[in-house]
């Protein structure tokens, strides 16, 4: 029989009484935390108080560790189209390959060679394990490069070792010291040659063991400051939160020997999801450099996303040094070279990152977009210079080369704010805020009934059904003429429903109330509450200006002065749009209407009001 006990979950602490969640019947006592697994000598912690003032020199792994995490490799075409796209980006250490690995690995690296690809001010990175003959298939594959850093890996930790490895830590050192003179002798006195070396799960390798290896490869390759040697420390697989790396990067910070002649570097991976985390929080602990993918492609749930640590720096206001001002056209290119899709809700690049469905999202948005346009306006900038503070939106969309097309977009579950700010950048109609409740619980009623999404034209044609089409009381042709100072007479011909139609006049201060006259002959009981007029008397098509408000005590004054001559409503949009909340007969209701002068857009809003108070 066996004398190995198996773990025991342990006892639970008690649940506060405001927590009813029970224990679940998962095995998680198969696992164990962190501590019991690797020593995190942490003491008097710095990073907790550093500041993120400068970008890390970053380092795409997209063509090797990423390669190897795809289904489909990428082929040269591919490979070259990705390397091409990081050089505009400006990268300036790119990992290109792992030659010994497959001859596709090794035909790029000649490639990039045999084309003078590599621009002067980039250095290609190569990958090998820690075996002679790879290490020299390698050298092979960056032979004719100016400048290259070869790679070495080893993994270290205890289980790697005794599954994997089958070594002890002695054999370990000794494959590793043997590998990287093996380099040297390789690299000979070519300057142009730098050394990196990764123990791989780090995370989990004792820190002692981690520092012995480190050391001695400073000492071995002699480490100068003009051949620093670069000590990248991956976790291979997250075990932890974010803190327990910083502690352990830290703590090879304070400890590395010849630390100036040292690249510190990390490789984070994303197995719990926290990789972004994981290589900031490594920076403020004192690594320099920082390997990873584009969009966090790689083995598992990836390697660490550079995209989104860069425009993380860039929304604290510190220069990512590379350039994502085309975001679109950088995941265009990284998802036809992986052949694997940027979810929507990526941080910056995804598709509905920067779309607003909520009401309350929306109009705080909205709100936004006014408010910086005015701030900008205050300090003589353009909008596009003007310092950004928009609530939801971290970083302006178009410094990604985004327009504002799909910030805000409508559905069921979206509010009076964001109808408002679609129908007044897409169609020029300008919603007073009043009226905004009104048609947004018309747009509500649609899109429940639909379950889609409503677009700019379909808000649009929505909103002229429910304001500006024609209803059962129509206004066949009308005029208006001051009879005598502070008189307006209206005369005009309405036709109700099949009813034959009847010519009916009034008079008011201004046309207005000439025309409310004129309904109150006709049997319509109506007072103008608010009255918004916006637009200038144009000929229809001309582009709008400013908004004028009027409210049911000013209304007949603010039209007292004006004279329109008109016929029918426009059929087209018109220079002037008006807005009426009206009383009639007793039911309040909102009508919009247009027309090519104020006064006609104002008769057409209080008609649209009288019609549909009749519905």
């Amino acid at each position: 029989m066996s004398n190995v006990v198996p773990p025991q979950p342990p006892t639970p602490a008690p649940a506060p009484p405001w927590n009813p969640q029970r224990p679940s019947p998962m095995p998680h006592h198969r696992y164990r935390p962190f501590q019991d697994r690797v020593s995190v000598p942490a003491s008097d912690r710095s990073w907790p108080s550093a500041r993120l003032e400068r970008a890390p020199l970053w380092v795409p792994v997209d063509l090797r560790d990423g390669n190897q995490a795809l289904a489909e490799p990428m082929d040269t075409p591919r490979k070259r189209r990705f390397f091409d796209l990081l050089v505009r980006t400006g990268f300036k250490e790119i990992e290109v390959g792992y030659p010994s690995a497959s001859r596709t690995d090794f035909d790029f690296v000649r490639h990039l060679v045999t084309a003078g690809a590599v621009p002067d001010d980039v250095t290609p990175v190569v990958f090998t394990p820690a075996r002679p003959e790879l290490i020299d298939r390698t050298f092979e594959a960056i032979e004719g490069l100016p400048r290259a850093v070869v790679h070495l890996y080893i993994a270290t930790s205890p289980v790697w070792r005794e599954v994997v490895l089958g070594r002890n830590r002695d054999e370990v050192w000794r494959t590793v010291r043997e590998a990287a003179t093996h380099m040297a002798r390789r690299a000979g006195d070519d300057p142009g040659v730098r050394f990196q070396f990764s123990p791989e799960t780090f995370n989990l390798t004792e820190p002692d063991f981690v520092l012995e290896l480190c050391d001695g490869l400073t000492a071995l390759w002699d480490a100068s400051h003009d051949r620093p040697v670069t000590h990248n420390l991956p976790a291979t697989v997250e075990i932890a939160t974010p803190n327990v790396y910083a502690d352990q990067i830290e703590y090879l910070h304070r400890h590395l020997a010849r630390r100036d002649r040292v690249i510190l570097s990390v490789h984070p991976h994303n197995d719990r999801g926290t990789g972004v985390a994981c290589a900031e929080l490594a920076v403020l602990a004192g690594a320099q450099r920082v390997e990873g993918c584009l969009f966090g492609n790689g083995e598992r749930t990836g390697n660490v996303d550079l995209v989104t640590l860069a425009l993380n720096l860039y929304a604290q206001g510190v220069d990512p040094m590379v350039d994502l001002g085309d975001i679109d056209a950088v995941r265009e290119t990284v998802e036809h070279c992986n052949r694997l899709p940027v979810h929507p809700r990526h941080p910056y690049a995804g598709e509905l990152v920067h779309t607003a469905f909520s009401g309350t999202h929306q109009d705080a948005i909205d709100k936004g977009f006014a408010h910086h346009a005015r701030r900008a306006a205050e300090l003589g900038l353009p909008e596009r210079e003007a310092p950004w503070s928009v609530p939801y939106l971290p970083i302006d969309p178009a410094d990604l080369g985004r327009s504002y097309e799909a910030v805000i977009r409508v559905n069921s579950q979206s509010g009076k704010g964001g109808v408002a700010y679609l129908l007044r950048t897409h169609h020029g109609i300008d919603l007073p805020a009043a009226m905004r409740p009104d048609f947004s619980r018309v747009v509500q009623e649609a899109t429940d009934d639909s379950g889609r999404e409503a677009t700019p034209k379909e808000l649009y044609e929505l909103f002229r059904a429910t304001y500006l089409a024609d209803g059962e009381l129509r206004l066949d042709a009308w005029s208006t003429h001051r009879q005598a100072p502070g008189v307006h007479r209206f005369t005009g011909t309405l036709r109700h429903g099949d009813d034959r139609a009847g010519d009916h006049e009034g008079t008011g201060a201004g046309p207005l109330s000439a025309f409310v006259d004129a309904l109150a002959g006709a049997g319509f009981t109506v007072e103008v509450l608010d009255l918004t007029e916006t637009g200038r008397d144009t000929p229809a098509g001309t582009a709008t200006a400013a908004s004028t408000t009027s409210t049911a005590s000013t209304a007949t004054a603010a039209s007292a002065t004006s004279t329109a001559t008109a016929t029918t409503a426009p059929t087209d949009p018109a220079a002037r749009t008006a807005f009426a909340r009206c009383r009639v007969n007793g039911v309040t209701v909102w009508g919009a209407g247009q027309g090519p002068t104020g006064p006609a857009a104002s008769v057409h809003a209080v008609l649209s009001a009288v019609n549909r108070a009749a519905r």
